[in-house]
């Protein structure tokens, strides 16, 4: 991996076996990578990027323009999103044990009273952790199936500017903790995405056939996904 500076865009450079070159805007920070076949030289990928500048702006911007929530101090009456769901955030002080629990439309975060911000957070993103571990067998279950590939290993982290990862030679699959306060129907999207990545590595039309094929829908969920940023 290398590093371009072009016009004060920061651009990393992989060099992987493909046949073609290709740019790519990330989610949800626009971070912007490039992935070129081996033997393409350094100054052809530079003119490559060059020439896309105008469009990498573009959706850097997009991305700076979505909505942000200000700096969560996980406290009551801040809004907080479970699946696709909007809840009112009721923080209990309790010196018994911390807990999570949703009642109507509120989610009622409990914990000791001297409790940091930092463990307030954990205490949620544990909850969250749990909830989308549920949800995860389930739809591999399905979709290897439909498929045909099998992931021998998934996980679940937090990953600030991916939605998912897959390890093609280890046929692992990790997935953001994040997608456990989007739509379930994100969640399946990039499920099928990363296991569509045992078929074809490379974000190319194959790829892009295999996803139509599987998920026809799948650009309308994508945007979705990336519509609002949640901090």
């Amino acid at each position: 991996m290398s590093t371009l500076i072009i016009d004060d865009i920061e651009i990393q450079v992989q060099k992987k076996k493909i046949k073609n070159i290709y740019l790519r805007v990330k989610a949800p920070q626009g971070g912007v990578q490039v992935s070129a076949p081996k033997n393409m030289n350094d100054e052809a990928i530079k003119m490559f990027v060059i020439s896309k500048i105008s469009w990498i702006k573009k959706h850097q911007e997009k991305y700076k323009n979505q909505p942000k929530q200000c700096k969560r101090e996980y406290v009551s009456g801040e809004s907080v999103y479970v699946f696709g769901g909007k809840y009112a955030l009721e923080l209990v002080y309790s010196n018994r044990c911390n807990d999570v629990k949703i009642n109507g439309d509120k989610l009622i975060l409990q914990v000791r009273e001297r409790s940091t911000i930092e463990r307030r957070a954990n205490v949620l993103n544990e909850w969250y952790r749990e909830n989308i571990k549920r949800e995860i067998p389930k739809l591999l279950e399905k979709w290897q199936k439909i498929i045909g590939v099998t992931a021998e290993e998934w996980g679940v982290k937090n990953m600030k500017t991916r939605w998912g990862t897959c390890n093609v030679r280890d046929k692992r699959i990790w997935l953001n903790l994040q997608l456990a306060k989007k739509h379930p129907k994100c969640l399946e999207y990039v499920v099928v995405h990363e296991l569509v990545h045992l078929l074809e590595k490379s974000h190319n039309n194959i790829f892009i056939g295999y996803m139509d094929k599987f998920l026809p829908n799948w650009r309308k969920i994508k945007k979705e996904l990336n519509a609002f940023i949640d901090d």
